[in-house]
């Protein structure tokens, strides 16, 4: 090879590498916790000393950024927990609910929420999305917002400490439709939680919800309306799930939000397709089932620990057994 090609091939190759889009544009480390109004109710005083309650004591083992991202030349607000002992940690994306700044994550959530899976050993990242808590864009509630999810995969990859081979997925309520819409679009994905999620928008049992949020946010809601809600409703498209992709679905029965019939008919869908699934109804629980909260946090843990750190085999989704 001539010493012309070389320097050619490594001009190349040099400038490929130059040209790498940077997606996770700022990180900054919070400190001040003790500035948020739910701090009081975190600590005690012990022998004259303040510390933290001995269920929040994981909050010293953790770190916690606000951080800003790319997604579609959009600069992204979002949230980033994870260990503070070095290690090669494996990732979950969480999927906050609401709409707009109903539902927008804070330093609170970031600790509580989030550090609670991070403290377990994973890197947590988290979304505003696109419009809210000072992002840039108009939110779509499952539209091109999405995008703002699957970026994550590769911002994890700009990520110190961020396993990106073992990547999982959580999302509640409305971060539970993104998730589902989400696992169809992407296989960086290994596992996925959702809990208290609609699965078929076209049933509107909240009228305050068609006109507050699905006409205001979904563009074109007035002149396609069904097909709008069908882009957003999992059990339309069921059969575009990937089949190695295990799914926790959780759901309070007295939750008045989401009724848990839409988990309900999502597992019958599941099963029909024989995609991997496993459901957990909690009895006279609400929509964030609070009444088993402390048990449906280890279910979480459980699973991730189980699909992630164990790298469990899939389930045998084949008709089996004696």
């Amino acid at each position: 090879m001539t010493l012309f090609r070389i320097l050619f091939l490594l001009l190349f190759f040099s400038s490929c590498y130059a040209q790498k889009e940077v997606l996770l544009l700022h990180q900054s480390k919070i400190n001040d916790l003790p500035l948020d109004p739910v701090y009081p109710r975190l600590i005690e005083e012990k022998d004259g000393v303040t510390q933290w309650k001995e269920q929040f004591q994981y909050l010293d083992s953790i770190d916690i950024y606000e951080i800003i991202y790319k997604s579609d030349d959009l600069r992204i607000k979002g949230f980033m927990v994870k260990p503070k002992q070095s290690g090669n940690y494996p990732c979950v994306i969480y999927n906050r609910g609401g709409n707009r700044e109903f539902g927008a994550l804070g330093v609170r959530q970031a600790a509580l929420l989030m550090g609670s899976v991070a403290k377990a050993g994973y890197v947590v990242i988290a979304s505003q999305y696109r419009g809210n808590g000072g992002s840039e864009g108009q939110e779509e509630f499952g539209g091109s917002d999405v995008n703002d999810v699957l970026i994550l995969t590769d911002v994890l990859a700009e990520v110190e400490n961020a396993d990106t081979s073992r990547i999982g997925m959580y999302g509640w309520s409305r971060g539970g439709m993104m998730t589902y819409i989400a696992l169809t679009k992407t296989d960086k994905i290994k596992t996925a939680i959702v809990g208290g999620a609609k699965s078929d928008l076209t049933i509107i049992d909240r009228p305050n919800m068609e006109t507050n949020v699905y006409a205001e946010l979904m563009p074109n809601y007035t002149e396609n309306k069904m097909e709008e809600l069908k882009k957003r409703s999992a059990i339309f498209w069921v059969d575009q799930f990937p089949k190695d992709v295990p799914i926790l679905l959780l759901h309070g029965n007295a939750d008045w939000r989401v009724k848990s019939t839409n988990s309900l008919r999502l597992a019958l869908a599941f099963e029909e397709h024989r995609i991997p699934y496993r459901l957990k109804i909690f009895e006279g629980a609400d929509h964030g089932i609070s009444e088993f909260r402390a048990e449906v946090n280890q279910d979480v843990i459980n699973w991730l620990d189980k699909y992630l750190k164990g790298d469990a085999p899939l389930p045998n989704m084949e008709f089996h057994g004696r």
